[in-house]
């Protein structure tokens, strides 16, 4: 577990993301959690920490933007709830299938821009 933390840390302070790229991919193919499993596990293990150390970094380098990020925190906050009140009433193998054309779709995106 501590490994799977590591590793998204290092990638999101490296890309900013580790949450859904990485930590929920490797809880349900490494330890066969359910999608939804993996999903509150990883939004309660990022709750505290979340980018913390990494956007002080950056900001020592003039790299944020706080009114944006203040506007995308409002925008994550209703749109997690919204997207765990959606994701907890269908299936499992569904809401992992719609996860990987996600990832599959956004990976020939940024591979074409």
């Amino acid at each position: 577990m501590f490994a799977i933390g590591a590793a998204a840390g290092i990638l999101g302070g490296f890309f900013g993301l580790a949450g859904g790229i990485l930590i929920v991919p490797a809880l349900v193919l490494l330890l066969a959690m359910p999608q939804q499993t993996a999903v509150g596990t990883t939004l309660a293990a990022l709750l505290p920490p979340v980018g913390l150390l990494g956007a002080i970094e950056y900001n020592r380098h003039g790299q944020v933007n706080f009114t944006y990020a203040m506007i995308i925190a409002a925008g994550l906050l209703v749109g997690a709830y919204f997207g765990a009140f959606a994701a907890v009433r269908i299936s499992s193998e569904i809401l992992r299938r719609a996860f990987a054309i996600f990832l599959a779709l956004l990976s020939v995106q940024l591979f074409m821009k």
